[in-house]
């Protein structure tokens, strides 16, 4: 019989706070319950909940607010890990990591989209449009962001989407101040539009040529992505 491994009340402690998390019993923007609470709850130390709760800090799933409590900010400490990984990343990193998700969610999104997503892909594209009209480069980075990441949904697998989704970030950043912008309101060719139209005609070796045609081309000379 293999033997059950010993934990320490914190690593105890720490370990139920996390399970509450990702039970979704403490939604990301939700507020912990006290100290005193948490004391009562799991039977344990002040001090045990204070290493507890300083350990999912810590961890970015927690983060505490002067005077307003301590709340919840991300549900998965990989996820996290993750993304503050990509945020200290090339841009010629990212990129490469991008080529092959892009291409392999704009095959798949054009095997199986939907009219409801096309509805949805469509709408980001717009709003985009409409933020790069207005000069509005805030906004038009966070819809180029969200049409990315919807393709990615729309490719059909949550693990490739959940890996686009921790791009998402260090995407926007790249994308704020570059050439991205300034491609699109001086009205050089812009390679969403086409990826749109090869995932809506089921193309799928011309949605893959697209994705990659737009890491490529749009941000050349800067090594931004767009």
């Amino acid at each position: 019989m293999k033997a059950i491994p010993r934990m320490s009340m914190a690593d105890a402690a720490t370990e139920s706070l996390r399970e509450e998390i990702a039970a979704g019993n403490w939604p990301v923007g939700h507020r912990i319950p006290p100290e005193t609470a948490l004391i009562e709850s799991l039977g344990v130390s002040r001090t045990t909940v204070r290493e507890a709760v300083r350990g999912l800090v810590h961890a970015g799933l927690l983060q505490p607010r002067q005077g307003d409590g301590t709340y919840v900010v991300a549900t998965n400490a990989t996820e996290v890990a993750l993304r503050r990984r990509l945020l200290t990343a090339t841009h010629d990193d990212i990129a490469d990591v991008r080529r092959g998700l892009d291409v392999i969610a704009a095959r798949l999104a054009a095997e199986r989209r939907t009219e409801d997503q096309l509805k949805h892909l469509r709408q980001t594209l717009d709003a985009r449009a409409a933020a790069g009209a207005a000069l509005a480069e805030e906004d038009f980075a966070t819809a180029d962001v969200a049409f990315h990441l919807a393709v990615a949904e729309v490719s059909g697998n949550d693990v490739l989407a959940e890996l686009y989704s921790s791009l998402s970030e260090a995407m926007a950043l790249d994308l704020k101040g570059g050439q991205c912008f300034s491609r699109f309101i001086t009205g050089q060719h812009d390679w969403h539009e086409g990826l749109f139209v090869a995932i809506r005609d089921g193309d799928v070796h011309a949605a893959a040529t697209a994705a990659l045609a737009l890491i490529d081309n749009a941000g050349a000379g800067e090594g931004e992505i767009g």
